[in-house]
């Protein structure tokens, strides 16, 4: 049966993801991977999840197993708002918290609730390439404004917002991936002051946001623009990925409608998992826990800037983050990180290139992105070395 004919038209132009492509090519041992999002799984707390999983199955028993309500579970939600509450002085209430199948979720119901064909979306160049693929299953037409040293550059959105109506604003602020930027205090100021009173809504997705090698907790939309900003946030990075579990904080007149989007997509976010992980954050020290991924992101990205600045040709610009997982990189000589890629992975070293990150159906860009938290010292300095070996190959041929 030819099942390409029953295809729909809007699963037929979302692209396939790039990176999980990348990622079954460098499953195989002898890669070394800078390619996926990947936390350190040697940071994951196994024994104290294995400890709240009995504790939360004798305390709930069957429970554990039912039913639940589409919000999600209540405990957590408290306790997300208490976090807000406590780091930002945020006033948030839970029944403007919704638990999600990951902050990905998030972006999934806000297309469903907010996106028709052909509703324009604006979002940083480069962009979350996630974003650019859920928001694309829901016809979004892109508006990308580029992305200056701490933010958005602000004259290129003025003219964009002159020329554009667009219902939504992405943007990952802190510790932007894939480019690793963190807005400054002035540039949130400066771009809610721009947005102030459109009608658009804000999606600030902070999966990075607590992973600040200095501690701090990176400036917020919502300090400024409340009534207009979604907030996505994500347990991923700073517990375990498997769980796959999220949350969004949405102004009330969405939370119905959300809602409604969440009962017709799975009716609730998996309750075994949030018991089990609201076990854990009563019985843990979850601060200490993420002070520990700090530290030791910290280390695993001064290895890599370092051996980059020995290994890699000059003309290679980067900067060293200042936080989160990435570090975004730019080719001299108009080079390919398409052909840079390939011949990568003949040498069994994975990284992603640019052409993912922009809306705009490019081919090739001078641009790639390197994960620097799921790689040992020994995976960093062979892997990056033999990314200088094949820049330097390419250089040869410039």
């Amino acid at each position: 049966m030819n099942y390409s004919s029953l295809f729909s038209e809007t699963i037929q132009n979302v692209p396939r993801s790039f990176i999980r492509e990348i990622l079954k090519t460098a499953i195989t041992p002898e890669v070394i991977s800078f390619a996926g999002g990947l936390p350190n799984p040697d940071l994951f707390p196994v024994e104290a999840f294995r400890k709240a999983t009995e504790v939360a199955i004798g305390r709930h028993g069957a429970a554990m197993f039912q039913y639940s309500n589409s919000e999600g579970l209540l405990p957590l939600r408290e306790w997300i708002c208490e976090q807000y509450r406590i780091n930002d002085g945020f006033d948030i209430h839970p029944h403007q918290v919704l638990i999600t199948n990951g902050s990905q979720q998030g972006l999934d119901l806000l297309a469903k609730v907010l996106i028709n064909k052909g509703d324009e979306v604006m979002i940083e160049e480069p962009g979350y390439l996630g974003a650019i693929q859920s928001l694309a299953v829901a016809g979004a037409r892109w508006v990308p404004v580029p992305l200056a040293d701490d933010g958005i550059d602000l004259h290129i959105l003025s003219e964009k917002l002159q020329a554009h109506r667009p219902k939504i604003f992405y943007t990952v602020p802190a510790f932007q991936n894939p480019s690793g930027i963190c807005y400054s205090h002035e540039a949130v100021r400066a771009v809610a002051g721009q947005l102030e009173g459109r009608s658009m809504v804000i999606v600030e997705d902070t999966p990075y946001r607590e992973l600040s090698f200095k501690g701090e907790l990176p400036p917020s939309f919502y300090k400024y623009l409340p009534g207009q900003t979604v907030l996505l946030g994500s347990f991923s990075k700073t517990t375990v990925p498997g769980l796959r579990l999220g949350w969004m904080v949405a102004p009330e007149a969405m939370m119905d409608r959300l809602v409604v989007a969440k009962q017709a997509a799975d009716l609730h976010t998996d309750i075994f998992s949030q018991r089990v992980l609201m076990q854990y954050l009563t019985d843990n020290d979850h601060g200490a826990h993420i002070r520990r991924i700090r530290e030791v992101y910290a280390r695993q990205c001064e290895k890599m800037v370092t051996m980059m600045q020995r290994h890699l040709p000059d003309g290679v610009q980067f900067k060293a983050p200042q936080g989160g997982m990435f570090i975004w990189a730019q080719l001299p000589c108009g080079g390919s990180s398409m052909a840079l890629f390939h011949r990568a992975i003949s040498q069994n070293v994975a990284f992603v290139p640019g052409v993912p990150f922009y809306t705009d159906g490019r081919s090739d860009s001078h641009t790639f992105r390197l994960n620097f938290t799921c790689s040992n010292d020994r995976e960093i300095e062979q892997g990056i070395e033999r990314l200088g070996r094949c820049l330097a190959d390419g250089q040869a041929s410039c």
